[in-house]
């Protein structure tokens, strides 16, 4: 009998499968998709049908080649590509280029273990045109947009821009935030806190919340000082003591977005990180002697879902490693939301046998660190409830009525492994034993002055669970949504945080203004439902395009015929020239709009302004960041293809440039270097050592103020409302 073949994606799972395969089994990879449209135009025949014409790619040939010659000596072929859209697409095309689709079978590895895999191979399917035509469908949706609104932003704005049908989405996003934040007006309020002490001498803080039985805000330093003159000679008495029992679940294992979002905020890693690295281990890691293994299931997912065989396993492990009293009665179970496509389990260990501890040896430090978090996540999520006890205390004083609240922990159930904390919560505090009636001494009356906030703005995490709240992307395409908009210079990530460039705000105000059905968030949303109905086979892939289509074009005729040109606008201003006097224009420049001298070329003279919304322009002057070194000029902040770097002021006459100093200095003993603000090629920032190359030292962290208590590093970094030490072999941290 002769050999069959199996067609996977990758180089690193076709190494894992031959493991568990043998020798009867010749195995190749695509590397990737081995067909697409092409780049030099639309590739879609919109009168027939919507016809795409894909292509082999650019460089894919000799795989194609490859594949073929394997397919004619092959008795059987398979096809093992990721159980997805894409991954069906890819199955097709290498049919495709095969010519044997009714010969090919369909593989779905939902994981890459011997057990997986055999499981799999015993009962292989067809391929599903229903999945490939909603992946067919998202390409030609994605392609419309792109290849005719991109050609009308080149023209009017500036060459090389692009729009992107969902990535547009998450910039109207970021940008209206952007909006909320600039129109919120703050409102000043003040906050009084009593420190209270006990008879038996311990204190504890209560904060005034009512007035009789109306709640209190104080809107003024007199009314503050007012209320703090009139408790400090008054008897402060305990009036309620309110004690409740609290049990907390524990969250399931991850999905996608819940996965990128928690290796965001705790690891600090890009979504397109956090899946490439979670790619590696699906795909399988050498851990010693057994070899390369699988130590995820698949982590494209939105589904809680997991298997009785991985509960079982769970609970066995937690009740030998940490006794009975952490296993429920009974597994618990996690229901779906209603959009869930169930398609795939939930992101787990594929054995929790595979502790963090035993493969740490065979992983580095990033691949152990997203590992740990979802080995955590998954055994805790079979683990029993945190139990704790709220305790509530009133302490009044005539009218006023001050609060403490406290919180004890009782059991800490699924948290002896791994807990989820929000960003801005704040750690459990309890309170001393206190008794309704008692009688508490006032030590001192703490007065603080407070504004409103407006809303935080989008970091990478927040903005996948807004676009998934809102049924904009989907596990497959989240992590490469936020990417986009980064990488085309639309969005800044400034302290971990997304803040629009005036490149990405001109481009949203003109897609929102001639696009308004492309940039709408529900129409968007309506569409990724359509999406998954085309998947189930509900409904047909060609109509929902045309449908699509004849209103997209009706907005494209009319930008095209009203869109005006930036390009050429110039608008006067009645801003005189502070070299020749002559009026100053006001233009559009990737880096935002800026004011030009009427009387160029022979005046030079050029501006940077802010624009408010009434139109107001308001002239920003560079701030002197240091002295030049050549010429003894300003050095003042300017943005180039790499962010922020220093220029003289005196360029074109001095062209001396430098890096961004942020003003600290190297943590690494003995170096006198300060600590520069620096971009990849990846469009990554990070901080480095002026000194480099003499000084290696190089973070992805934010550099605070601060000296290291035990190493004597003279800066720190903030994470999570701690502070570290930045010298990698000191440890420390603030608690």
């Amino acid at each position: 009998m002769g050999k069959s073949l199996l067609i996977v994606e990758s180089p690193t799972k076709m190494k894992t499968l031959s493991k568990y395969l043998g020798k009867d089994f010749i195995i190749k990879a695509t590397y990737g998709h081995i067909k697409d449209l092409p780049k030099s135009k639309l590739g879609v025949d919109v009168e027939e049908g919507f016809k795409p014409h894909f292509h082999i790619l650019k460089g894919k040939s000799k795989v194609v080649d490859e594949i073929k010659k394997a397919g004619k000596e092959a008795d059987r072929i398979l096809i093992g590509s990721d159980p997805d859209r894409e991954g069906e697409a890819i199955a097709f095309h290498v049919a495709e280029v095969l010519g044997k689709e009714d010969r090919i079978e369909r593989v779905l590895f939902h994981e890459i273990t011997k057990r997986g895999v055999l499981d799999a191979m015993k009962s292989p399917s067809r391929l599903d045109p229903a999945k490939y035509d909603a992946q067919k469908a998202r390409r030609i949706l994605d392609r419309l947009v792109g290849y005719k609104i991109s050609p009308l932003l080149w023209e009017r704005v500036s060459y090389g821009l692009s729009a992107g049908r969902v990535q547009s989405v998450a910039l109207r996003l970021v940008c209206d935030r952007e909006a909320e934040i600039e129109g919120f007006v703050r409102e000043e309020y003040w906050v009084v806190d009593a420190i209270l002490a006990l008879p038996t001498g311990e204190t504890f803080t209560a904060t005034l919340e009512r007035k009789g039985a109306d709640k209190i805000k104080i809107r003024s330093g007199e009314e503050a000082a007012s209320i703090k003159d009139y408790v400090a000679g008054r008897d402060f008495i305990v009036t309620r003591v309110e004690t409740k029992g609290k049990n907390i679940s524990p969250q399931p294992a991850f999905i996608t977005s819940r996965l990128q979002q928690e290796a965001s905020r705790m690891l600090r890693f890009s979504p397109k990180r956090t899946m490439m690295l979670a790619q590696r281990l699906y795909e399988g890691i050498d851990i010693g002697e057994e070899g390369p293994v699988g130590l995820i299931t698949y982590m494209r997912t939105d589904s809680v879902r997991v298997s009785m065989e991985a509960v079982g396993e769970a609970r066995e492990f937690i009740k030998k490693s940490f006794g009975d009293q952490y296993i429920p009665a009974k597994p618990n179970f996690y229901r779906n939301k209603k959009s869930a496509q169930d398609a795939h389990e939930a992101i787990r260990p594929t054995s929790v046998l595979f502790t963090p501890e035993k493969v740490k040896p065979y992983l580095d430090k990033e691949l152990f660190a997203l590992y740990d978090l979802i080995w955590k996540r998954f055994v805790s999520s079979q683990m029993t409830q945190k139990k704790v006890e709220t305790k509530t205390v009133d302490a009044s004083a005539g009218e006023y009525v001050f609060v403490a609240r406290g919180t004890d922990v009782l059991f800490d159930g699924f948290t002896r492994i791994y807990e989820e904390v929000g960003e801005d919560e704040e750690a459990e505090s309890s309170l001393p034993p206190v008794a309704k009636g008692w009688k508490v001494d006032l030590k001192d009356t703490v007065m603080e002055q407070r504004f409103t906030s407006p809303p935080p703005r989008f970091s990478e995490a927040s903005l996948i669970r807004t676009l998934e709240s809102k049924g904009i992307g989907r596990p497959s395409t989240y992590a490469t949504i936020v990417s986009t908009v980064q990488e085309r210079d639309y969005v800044n990530r400034e302290k971990g945080r997304l803040v629009p460039t005036p490149l990405g705000r001109t481009v949203n105000k003109l897609l929102s203004q001639f696009f308004p059905m492309v940039l709408d968030v529900g129409f968007t949303a309506k569409m990724e439902a359509r999406l998954d109905e085309i998947e189930d086979g509900k409904k047909d892939w060609a109509r929902s395009l045309e449908k699509f289509n004849s209103a997209f074009e009706g907005e494209l005729q009319g930008a095209q015929q009203q869109m005006k040109s930036l390009k050429k606008e110039e608008k006067e201003t009645d801003i005189d020239c502070d070299k020749c006097g002559k009026k100053m224009l006001l233009r559009w420049g990737k880096s935002g709009e800026y004011l030009v001298c009427s009387g160029k070329p022979e005046c030079k003279n050029k501006k940077n302004v802010k624009v408010g919304g009434d139109g107001k322009i308001t002239i920003v002057e560079s701030e002197a960041r240091g002295i030049c070194p050549k010429c003894q000029g300003k050095l003042i902040e300017k943005k180039g293809k790499f962010g922020r770097f220093l220029a003289c002021s005196n360029y074109p006459e001095c062209k001396h440039t430098q890096a961004y100093s942020l003003g600290y200095s190297c943590p690494l003993e003995g170096c006198p270097g300060k600590l520069v603000e620096k971009t990849s090629k990846m469009k990554k920032k990070f901080v480095s050592c002026s000194e480099y190359p003499k000084c290696s030292f190089a973070t992805n962290r934010e550099p605070v103020e601060g000296q290291c208590p035990v190493c004597g590093a003279p800066t720190l970094f903030s994470f999570r409302k701690n502070l570290f030490c930045l010298r990698k072999d000191c440890g420390w941290k603030s608690r």
